[in-house]
């Protein structure tokens, strides 16, 4: 499957992430990029970016990346550490890939305010299914 393809089914068939203005920015081989916009709905109680909000934000772009070999890839397990506050006008994840074999992979997440500076990192890994898209 074409990559703009693909972002454009991950981003219509999420609906938990288009619902909550989420959306893969940049999908490339190995790579992607998710936005949210930080609105009234994503605050927590602290008037900052809700942190399940954020972790959703790094797990699109996860799937944007490790799905753009063309295999539906769920995943296996995610961490995240919260670095500083989720506050501005949107947050952005960058999901890279680490490795990747037959059946597993591994990725970096960082999550990025609007200055540039890390809101949270982490990593996920996936299983790779032998179902194409």
């Amino acid at each position: 499957m074409e990559m703009d393809a693909l972002k454009a089914l991950l981003n219509n068939d999420d609906r938990f992430c288009r619902y909550n203005g989420m959306r893969i920015d940049v999908l490339r081989l190995g790579y992607a990029e998710a936005v949210m916009d930080i609105t009234e709905n994503s605050l927590n109680g602290l008037g900052i970016a809700q942190g399940g909000s954020i972790f959703t934000l790094a797990d699109l772009a996860f799937a944007g990346a490790a799905n753009s070999h063309g295999f539906r890839t769920v995943g296996l397990n995610s961490n995240i550490n919260f670095i500083r506050p989720g506050v501005g006008r949107q947050l952005r994840a960058k999901a890279t890939e680490v490795s990747r074999g037959r059946r597993t992979c591994v990725y970096r997440v960082e999550v990025f305010n609007d200055d540039g500076k890390t809101v949270a990192h982490g990593s996920s890994t996936g299983f790779i299914t032998e179902e194409k898209f």
